[in-house]
């Protein structure tokens, strides 16, 4: 599969990684903005998890295209198929490449359960950009 940055004029191969479904939840240099309107919401409490998840994770992700999204939605799929993964990794800051989400990993009581429902939700909100991507064929990407 190749597929190119969903940013226009960038030409460049686009890999899609796990970390890229939570940028809506990235604060760096926006604590004011985003990071004040965030901390409004408690993570573990399931109804509060839906509001993130639907106003700031998938929202933040409407720029990408239905191949895009699919290619995401697999990433996640593949995370969570694996029993041993470590969801609370993606919760860590990366200050060298000014990365900070609103919660850290030692805020999220359960991060494979907020992962399990960033894709319950994702599997509802897209599914028919999902259904048509499944459809086409990946080697013409």
């Amino acid at each position: 599969m190749f597929l190119k940055s969903p940013f226009e004029n960038v030409d460049l191969p686009w890999e899609p990684r796990l970390s890229y479904i939570l940028a809506g939840l990235e604060i760096y240099d926006r604590e004011e903005a985003i990071g004040e309107a965030l901390r409004k919401y408690n993570p573990n409490l399931s109804r509060e998890r839906y509001e993130i998840i639907k106003e700031f994770v998938l929202r933040d992700l409407e720029y990408l295209s239905y191949r895009h999204r699919l290619a995401l939605f697999e990433i996640l799929e593949k995370a969570l198929a694996d029993s041993d993964f470590d969801f609370s990794t993606q919760f860590e800051s990366d200050y060298d490449e000014c990365i900070t989400i609103a919660w850290d990993e030692t805020e999220i009581d359960d991060p494979r359960g907020f992962f399990e429902d960033i894709y319950r939700l994702a599997s509802e909100e897209w599914k028919d950009d999902l259904q048509k991507a499944s459809l086409e064929d990946r080697t013409a990407w």
